[in-house]
C-alpha cells in the first residue's frame, strides 16, 4: 500500500466574511483511519481520488469511493473511516460566510443524499489543487483561494443543473430568492412576513424551507447577515455605532448592542476597540 500522508492548511482568521476559506488539503489515509464522530463549523467537501471508505451523518450510512464526493454541513454530527483494505486518499476544502448558505443550496447535495458521483473527477480534482496551492496568509492569497472556490462550486452547480433541469421551483429556488431579497433590502426595516411575500410563500412555509436548505430559521439568517455587515463597518471605523446600526436595519440602538454581544460574545463598543487595539492603522485587515 501507498505511504500515508496529509498536507494541509488552516486559516487562523479570515477578512473575508462573504465566503471564507477554512482549510483544505490533501490525505492519503492509514487503513480504518477516522474522523468523529464530530460536529464542524462550517461546510466540507471531500473528493475521493482512490480508494474507499464510510461516510455517517443524520443516523445513516453511505458507501464512498473514487470520484465521490461527500458533505457536511455545519453543526451535522458525521463521521468517515477509510476502508481497511483500500483506504482511500481525497481532497478537501471547508468553507463558509454570508454567501456560503446560498451557494450550498445550489450544490448537487441534500440531507437525502450527500454523496455526489462527479462526472470530471479530473477536473474536480484539478480544482481542489488549485485552491490548495493557492494557500498563504497574505490578503492575496485569500483572493486567489476564494477564486479557486468559486470555480469549484461553479463546476459542481453545473453538474447539479445537468442532473436536476427542473429545480427551478424546488424549494431550493425559494430559499435563493428569499436570500437575494435579504442581501438587498437588509439595511431597510423588513421582516420575515415582508421576506415570505417577496418570493410568495407563507411564513411558515418559507421557514421549513429554510430549516431544510440553509440549516437556521430566516430570522436567524437574516440577524446573522446584518451582524456580519455591522462587522464589516465597525472594521471600516468610520460610523458611529448608532450610525451602523441604522445602516444594517437596527432602529433601536440598544437592542443592536444585545443582538450583536449575543452573536458575537462581546458589544460593539468592545468589538470596535478591538480591532484599533489589534491594528490602529489598518482596522480593515482585522
Amino acid at each position: 500500500m501507498p505511504d500515508v500522508y496529509k498536507q494541509s492548511f488552516k486559516q487562523n482568521y479570515t477578512n473575508n466574511i462573504e465566503l471564507s476559506i477554512f482549510n483544505c488539503g490533501l490525505e492519503r489515509c492509514a487503513p480504518g483511519q477516522t474522523w468523529g464522530p464530530g460536529i464542524r463549523d462550517h461546510y466540507l467537501i471531500h473528493l475521493v481520488v482512490s480508494g474507499k471508505g464510510i461516510f455517517e451523518v443524520g443516523g445513516r450510512t453511505w458507501e464512498v469511493s473514487e470520484g465521490d464526493l461527500f458533505f457536511a454541513r455545519p453543526s451535522q454530527l458525521i463521521r468517515y473511516t477509510a476502508d481497511e483494505q483500500q483506504p482511500w486518499e481525497y481532497s478537501w476544502v471547508g468553507f463558509n460566510g454570508a454567501c456560503a448558505h446560498k451557494l450550498a443550496a445550489q450544490l448537487p447535495f441534500t440531507d437525502d443524499a450527500p454523496v455526489h458521483h462527479t462526472s470530471d473527477p479530473d477536473g474536480m480534482r484539478a480544482a481542489l489543487n488549485n485552491i490548495y496551492s493557492s494557500r498563504g496568509l497574505q490578503p492575496q492569497d485569500e483572493a486567489a483561494m476564494v477564486g479557486y472556490l468559486y470555480l469549484f462550486i461553479a463546476a459542481l452547480m453545473r453538474e447539479t443543473s445537468a442532473g436536476k433541469p427542473h429545480t427551478a421551483s424546488s424549494s431550493s429556488q425559494y430559499v435563493l430568492n428569499a436570500i437575494k431579497y435579504i442581501q438587498f433590502n437588509y439595511s431597510h426595516d423588513i421582516s420575515i412576513d415582508d421576506v415570505a411575500k417577496s418570493v410568495g410563500v407563507s411564513r411558515s412555509h418559507l421557514y421549513r424551507v429554510f430549516m431544510l436548505n440553509v440549516g437556521k430559521s430566516p430570522i436567524d439568517y437574516l440577524t446573522e447577515y446584518r451582524i456580519n455587515e455591522a462587522c464589516k463597518l465597525l472594521r471600516a471605523g468610520s460610523l458611529s455605532i448608532a450610525e451602523v446600526a441604522v445602516s444594517v436595519g437596527f432602529f433601536d440602538q440598544f437592542y443592536f448592542s444585545r443582538v450583536f454581544k449575543r452573536a458575537k460574545g462581546v458589544p460593539p463598543s468592545k468589538y470596535f476597540a478591538a480591532q484599533q487595539d489589534a491594528d490602529p492603522a489598518s482596522p480593515a485587515q482585522l
